[in-house]
């Protein structure tokens, strides 16, 4: 196997275009947009069927994902569809830093957003504030 050169995260979510669009503000990145004529042509010659298409902002997206991009490097975040509920602790978690004396500014815009403080965390000199997106997806910001 050839070494990989870059990866993207991918999220389980109940509603991947909400969460994605959550996860955008959040992070300052933009939600990548969707080719509609190509969603439309993929329906038209049989490759898909209109029941994968949901539309969201005004705009036709595919029903089973949205993805967010950083501004000005390469790094994607994937939000995908599943049917069931986030059950237990996430194995993988996103860290927002945001600097020291930003993190309580920071962590109460989160939680006005919908974000749900966790517990408060330490290590040493290092700190940071455990939270759940509004699916649930554990996060840090520190």
């Amino acid at each position: 196997m050839s070494t990989p050169h870059d990866f993207q995260v991918v999220v389980d979510s109940s509603d991947p275009h909400t969460l994605a669009d959550w996860w955008a503000e959040t992070l300052g990145w933009a939600v990548e947009p969707t080719d509609e004529e190509f969603i439309r042509r993929m329906v038209t010659e049989g490759h898909a069927r209109e029941s994968d298409t949901t539309t969201h902002n005004g705009a036709l997206v595919w029903k089973t994902g949205a993805a967010i991009n950083h501004p000005t490097v390469k790094r994607r975040m994937l939000f995908q569809w599943v049917p069931e509920a986030k059950t237990v602790k996430n194995r993988v978690h996103v860290d927002v830093w945001v600097g020291r004396e930003n993190v309580a500014a920071a962590v109460e815009g989160l939680i006005a957003r919908g974000a749900v403080k966790l517990h408060d965390g330490d290590q040493g000199p290092f700190r940071w504030v455990t939270l759940a997106d509004p699916q649930g997806n554990e996060f840090c910001v520190s």
